[in-house]
Parts: C-alpha cells; structure tokens; sequence
C-alpha cells in the first residue's frame, strides 16, 4: 500500500527503540500545535465529541475514544512511549514523535506524527484510515469547516482483478493485478494464503495461462483471493505500484528442496547467503585464450578465492553452484540460488574479444533491454553458448518476471557500480563500465544479481595475468570489498569495512 515498505528481518526492535520517550503531559516534538478544540464524531445516528488539535500539517484527534467504538486492543508502554493496538489478527505499533507507524513487518509513513497531550495521544487522520478502512472496512470523512467525523461503512466496490502466473527457474510468481489500491490485509494458515478484502469485491478478469508445480490452485470469490500452495511450498509478498499490483513469490521450502536432485541444501543458521556461480562448466569451456586457458578452470579458481575471502570478513554463507568441472544449465545456476534463499547472487566471468588488444573488466545487472550493441552482443553469446537460445523465454514471462523483480534492480546496479569502482581502484584497470543485458543466468534471480567479466582471455597479456594467483587474489579482494560496502549500505551502517582487505 501507499507509504510502505518491508521492515527487514531483526529491525523491528531497533525501529520502535527510536520512539521518543515523552511523557504523556509533554508538548509533541514534531509540528507546534496551533489550535485545540473538540471535533463531533457522527457514526450510525450516533453523535458525540472527541478532543482534537490542528498542526501545520493538519488534524490530530484523540484515539482512546475512536478506539472504544471502533473496536481493538489498545496497551500504553511506559511513559506513553509506544501505542500498541490489535486489530483484524494485526499489531499497530506507534508512538509520540514517530512519523511511522509499522503494522506487522512493514513500516507505514504517516503525514505527521503522533502527539502526546493531556487528552492522551492524539494522531493523524491518515493513521485512523490506515487501520480502520484497511482493516475494518470504515469509511472516515473529515469536515474541517465545520469540525466534524463522520464514520460509515465503506461503500462497495466491485475491483477488476487481472491475474498472472510465472514459473522461472524454480520460483512461481503471481501477480495480483488491480485498477487502485483496494483495502486488504493477508492471512496465512497452513498451506494457504488468503488475500480478504475490506470492503471491496474481486471481479476476476480472465484465468492465468501458466501453470506452476508450487501452486496447486488459485481459489477466487468475491471477498477474498487464495493461494493454495503445494506442500513444502513458502511464500512472500509485496507491492508494486503503478498500477497497483500485489506480487506472491513461491518457492520450495525445506522439504520440497531437500528432493531437488541438483542442489544439497544447508542448513540456515540466520547468516546471509551469497551465491557464487562460475561461469561455465563440462562440456562449455567457456573463452579460450592463446595460451589455452580455458574459462571454466578461472572462473572456478577465482569463485573459490572469492567464497575463502567473503567467509574470512563477513559474517555470511557462501555456496557455489558447482564446486567442480560440471556442466549445468544456466536456468539451474539461478535456480540453485533461489532454493538456498540467497541474499545476492554474483556470477564469474572472463570475457573474450576479436582483437588482442581488448582489456579491463565490466559488471552487468540484468535488463530486457541491452544498455548498448555491445552488451547485447555479449548476452546473446554467453546465452547461447551454454546451451540457451537468444531469447529464451516468451515476451509475456520476460515483461511479467521483470515487473515482479524490479525491486531487486536497483540494488543490482547499485552493487555493480560498487564492483566496477573496486576494481578500477585497486588494479588500475580500464573502466568498460556497469552495463545492463538480458543474461539468462540472471533471469529469474529473486535477489539483487549480477555478472562480472574480470578482464579478456584474448588478450595474450590479460590471460597470463589472469593465470597469476597474487593477482587472482587482487581480483577477489576487490570483490569482497565491493560486497562488504554493499551489505553496509543496505543495513544502514557507515562502520562496516574490509578490514585487512583495505
């Protein structure tokens, strides 16, 4: 919805530890309070008065008595520090100076934030809209002119709701597609997930083409959506905007992956998981430099240095799609990172060129559209190259996976750049730049995923230097300084280094 974003896993306590700690009796520490009155609540024939006050930034009104006849469970913590309020089997956690308010694991932003005053805390219009619309079906219209509430039952809506399947590399996604943002809220149990809406009704427009093996059926009636799972199957959600479109991400849990014949699942200890991937394998050599040096041997060398140098600086678990010379298809590298729930996916390259003379190393993310005639070149080689096509998918489940898994772009730009500089830095080498191109390897990737060329085996210079284990290590010392920076920017931390890698 509107304003939000996921909380990352283990946040949620530092988040509400920032509420201020104001005393009940305290002025707010955000805008000044420039009028205080009573505003008259109408609901049902009912009418009856709730204290307000008006901001800069608009209306505050008390909530202890909008929550006694709207219904939930309110608790106070100590010193009104935090406001926690139960509603519709969800937890509302706000407080005094807090412009957020997060509900279950996201964080909503709220127009201003909530005051303490001697009337008890008081909050914004948009808040009271946020939990009673989305969760109760309320209607709440605000008559500043004439100081008035009214409260009713939302009118309903029938909501065309366009549905999509996509299954890719091992990940099912199902888009959710609606004409504006409804009032929903999620129930999970068991094998199911439910999307009720509040207020609305679903008009579904049409069935999906494609189906998947992690989702036996999609159940469809007026008030609600539900996903019924396979067994072992798990399930994310999030939001994309323009048009509004809820996006389901199924993927095979511990048991499901646990009979995958290509892929031994760890057990998850809670570190992050990177997924390394050496380009090539078997039977796919990958470029050939004039001395013979194949790009399968380097590739795997260089990701073993790479694994040894991330779990030496961070605390993470780093797998290999192949840890040996054996060939896998390139929807299987992807798909072996799906399975281990990886938080990054980088894939190992050398890259190949028709002149001797070419040189410096590259980094992609992927994109349908090659950023230049160059980077299209390069994609639809290694594509075919190991085994692919050209195009391997269909316009529909290219458009369809790249709407789902626009999230992770930006991030996957942003951790190539960080490569790029890295490596320019500490080997002086030629800045080729961050590109984009529609690798398979990367395709279907549910993380931030990107591919490096770490210089040209056709030129005879670069490949002796490339055969070098010194400068091996210069390579996988930059890229795990790269990952390090990338990791610190994601979790907000300016503290994070490299340490000895420096």
């Amino acid at each position: 919805m509107r304003g939000r974003f996921r909380l990352p896993s283990g946040l949620l306590v530092a988040a509400l530890a920032t509420l201020p700690l104001l005393a009940a009796e305290e002025e707010p520490s955000g805008p000044a309070i420039l009028e205080r009155s009573t505003a008259t609540v109408e609901m049902d024939g009912r009418r009856w008065a709730v204290p307000y006050s008006v901001t800069s930034l608009g209306p505050l009104f008390s909530l202890q008595p909008v929550v006694a006849s709207l219904g939930g469970e309110l608790s106070i913590g100590p010193l009104g520090a935090s406001h926690t309020l139960e509603l519709g089997g969800t937890t509302f956690v706000f407080g005094p100076g807090s412009g957020v308010v997060t509900a279950g694991e996201e964080i909503i932003a709220l127009s201003q934030p909530p005051a303490a005053t001697l009337e008890g805390l008081q909050v914004p219009l948009d808040l009271l809209r946020r939990i009673y619309a989305d969760m109760a079906g309320y209607e709440i219209l605000w008559d500043g002119g004439n100081r008035r509430l009214a409260i009713g039952e939302r009118r309903l809506q029938q909501l065309p709701v366009a549905v999509d399947v996509v299954h890719l590399s091992g990940v099912t996604t199902v888009v959710l597609q609606f004409p504006s943002e409804p009032s929903y809220h999620i129930n999970r149990s068991g094998r199911q997930v439910r999307v009720q809406l509040v207020g609305d009704q679903a008009l579904l427009q049409g069935r999906p083409a494609q189906r998947s093996p992690l989702l036996e059926r999609l159940d469809f009636a007026p008030e609600e959506i539900v996903l019924q799972l396979a067994p072992g199957v798990a399930a994310d959600d999030y939001t994309l905007a323009g048009p509004f479109r809820l996006v389901f991400e199924l993927y095979p849990g511990a048991e499901t992956a646990a009979e995958a014949p290509t892929f031994r699942r760890p057990l998850d200890d809670g570190r992050e998981v990177i997924v390394l991937d050496p380009g090539h394998g078997g039977s796919d050599t990958g470029a050939i430099g004039p001395a013979g040096t194949q790009e399968k041997d380097v590739t795997l060398r260089l990701a073993g240095l790479l694994a040894e140098g991330l779990r030496g600086h961070l605390p993470v678990r780093v797998e290999l799609t192949r840890d040996e010379d054996a060939e896998l298809p390139l929807a299987t590298r992807s798909a072996l990172a799906n399975q281990a729930k990886a938080d990054l996916f980088l894939s190992i390259h050398l890259n190949s060129a028709h002149g001797p003379s070419a040189h410096g190393t590259e980094t992609y993310f992927l994109s349908l559209e090659a950023s230049d005639e160059r980077a299209a070149q390069a994609a639809e080689d290694a594509n075919r190259a190991a085994g692919g096509t050209a195009d391997p998918l269909t316009d529909l489940q290219l458009i369809l996976w790249d709407m789902a898994q626009s999230r992770h772009l930006a991030s996957s730009q942003y951790l190539a750049n960080l490569i790029q500089e890295e490596l320019n830095q500490a080997l002086d080498l030629r800045d080729r730049g961050v590109k984009q191109a529609p690798f398979s390897v990367l395709m279907g990737a549910a993380m931030p995923a990107v591919l490096v060329e770490l210089g040209f085996l056709s030129n005879p210079e670069e490949e002796q230097r490339l055969l070098d284990p010194a400068y091996q290590r210069q390579l996988t010392d930059a890229l795990v300084r790269a990952v390090t920076r990338f990791r610190a920017q994601r979790e907000g931390s300016t503290t994070a280094t490299a340490g000895s890698l420096q």
